[in-house]
């Protein structure tokens, strides 16, 4: 079965559950720079996870592009990949765990006709605030699997939040229990890579290739609230599956690079350089994924630079062209091309700079692979004939250093909007609208939003700007956002399509896919724009605003700091 049709497959099973098909985000969020990529399918959905009301309603199901690059030095697995597609539905505050795992057991099983011997279900084992989630279970064992095909686990495997286990979650953040769901490929499968497990009991979080997780469904259940988790009134669910590794399982092999998605790039591979896929597994599987998220971020628009996107586009062609000088031969892609010749001249600058160093220790390796895009092996066999040695895990270690600077960064900018739903991110999200009115009203109709960042700390607001604002008009932009505050006006929101709301003046930016119905909250007389939330009801619920700090951060893009006081 090909990834197309199984895309078709879960749409329409669970539009016959009455839920709404709900557009796919930019895999970029043009003219935002908060967040690099959506890498989430739930990522575009948080405000409503909190909350908020959706103009399509409580049942939603997608299929969202998504792109983590956390994990790059993974792919060349069987199952790692930057770019993915995830099959999302969700419930907002309506149906719970009963329909979700009865539904999705029943699109796996019967929609799909995946083996039912060969799924295994997880669930969280419970800790000292929230307990065993047995209701699961029970569910499951109605469902028909046995207890040995069930298992338990803590908080780090089996349970959700976007800060992670409950221990880590602010104040105002929301998670819940997960149930994932595996695929068996048997305990006698023959992989490529060597067999991990051995003579050991193997289960599905041991992470040795045997098991695939397809499927997790969230359970948002809980919010923190002074330092204790406390259930919310309105209960959701949060489904996840990976259309890639679906599509692997349908096909009851674990190698995801032999979906229709992959395949037909290895076999150029395969023609192009004479040699074959399982000799050049690792290689070969880099190449498939970096060529494919390669193509979807130039869709977008993006090119290869060393900023933002553009690094991360730089850097997955780079990576291609290591391990295949000729990719030229596999893809016509004229923005690949030009930077793999750019690359090209940089890797002859490398070995230019290698020539000037004396000794070659692991900290010179990593350089040279962050700066040129030396590959370890290449900088070891420099070495080596000059008769020194690299001590490998030296070199590991300052790369895991990196992979965690990364991936923190990742987290931060994942993130985007806001946080958390503590008050005071409430407080500071209202005031983003006062703010965005205020400087266009004081600077003209110039100023757009460009994205914004908020904690319980601080608003951080982006806008299309030529230059920094003199004192003079921080004092009266300032000024403007705290007498709107004084007035005490009301904030309230209603539902319209898109073209309704921008004739009537709501602004709405980002370039983001909007659904036919979108919100549109309105300050009193002054502020008019298209939001998901949440919000203050009264403006003098704020407080006071200040702002403290600005910045130019790009050709026509000004960045502001305020704090309420």
């Amino acid at each position: 079965m090909t990834s197309t049709k199984v895309r078709e497959k879960y749409i329409n099973f669970f539009k016959s559950k009455d839920h709404k098909e709900i557009p796919a985000s930019p895999l970029v969020l043009k003219d935002d720079p908060t967040t690099l990529f959506t890498s989430a399918g739930m990522q575009p959905l948080v405000p409503y996870l909190l909350g908020e009301k959706h103009p399509l309603g409580r049942r939603l199901v997608d299929s969202q592009p998504c792109l983590r690059t956390q994990d790059i030095e993974e792919v060349g697995d069987t199952s790692h990949t930057t770019f993915f597609e995830m099959l999302g539905n969700w419930s907002l505050g309506d149906y719970f765990k009963k329909e979700q795992l009865s539904w999705i057991w029943e699109f796996f099983t019967k929609e799909l006709s995946l083996p039912k011997d060969k799924l295994y279900t997880t669930l969280f084992e419970g800790d000292k605030e929230v307990p065993k989630d047995v209701e699961s279970y029970e569910i499951w064992k109605k469902l028909g699997i046995p207890d040995e095909r069930i298992y338990y686990y803590g908080a780090k495997k089996n349970w959700w939040s976007r800060s992670g286990t409950p221990n880590k979650m602010p104040d105002g953040e929301i998670g819940g229990p997960d149930s994932e769901i595996f695929f068996d490929f048997g305990k006698d499968l023959k992989l490529h890579e060597k067999s991990k497990w051995g003579d050991k009991e193997c289960h599905p979080n041991c992470e040795c290739g045997r098991f695939l997780e397809i499927g997790n469904s969230v359970f948002m259940q809980y919010k923190k609230s002074g330092g204790k988790l406390v259930e919310l009134s309105q209960k959701s669910v949060d489904f996840g599956g990976g259309l890639e590794r679906i599509t692997a399982a349908i096909n009851d092999d674990i190698d995801i690079f032999k979906i229709d998605t992959y395949w037909p790039t290895i076999e150029k591979l395969e023609k192009m350089s004479g040699q074959k896929y399982e000799d050049n597994v690792r290689d070969f599987r880099i190449v498939a994924d970096h060529l494919r998220a390669s193509e979807a971020l130039i869709k977008e628009g993006v090119v290869p630079s060393n900023k933002q996107q553009g690094y991360v586009l730089r850097r997955l062609i780079r990576r291609m062209a290591i391990k295949f000088g000729d990719i030229v031969d596999v893809t016509d892609n004229k923005v690949i091309l030009e930077e793999i010749t750019k690359f090209k001249s940089t890797l002859e600058a490398g070995l230019k700079k290698v020539k000037k160093i004396d000794k070659i220790d692991a900290k010179t390796a990593f350089y040279l692979y962050e700066s040129y895009g030396f590959p370890f092996e290449l900088t070891e066999e420099i070495a080596k004939k000059r008769g020194q040695k690299i001590n490998k895990k030296e070199f590991e270690k300052e790369l895991e250093r990196h992979k965690k600077l990364s991936k923190a960064a990742s987290s931060g900018m994942f993130k985007g909007g806001l946080v958390d739903n503590s008050k005071d991110t409430v407080k500071l999200h209202t005031a983003t609208h006062l703010l965005h009115e205020s400087l266009r009203r004081v600077l003209g109709d110039v100023v757009s939003q460009k994205g914004s960042n908020i904690t319980s700390e601080r608003l951080r607001f982006d806008f299309s700007y030529p230059k920094k604002l003199t004192e003079d008009e921080i004092k009266k932009v300032e000024d403007l956002v705290n007498e709107e505050i004084k007035k005490d006006l009301v904030v309230s929101f209603s539902e319209m399509t898109l073209d309704k709301a921008k004739k009537e003046g709501a602004l709405a930016f980002f370039g983001e896919k909007y659904t036919d119905a979108v919100k549109v909250y309105k300050i009193g007389g002054f502020s008019k724009e298209v939001c998901g939330g949440p919000h203050v009801k009264k403006t003098s619920e704020v407080g006071h605003v200040r702002i403290k700090k600005q910045e130019k951060i790009g050709s026509n893009l000004i960045r502001i700091y305020a704090y309420l006081e």
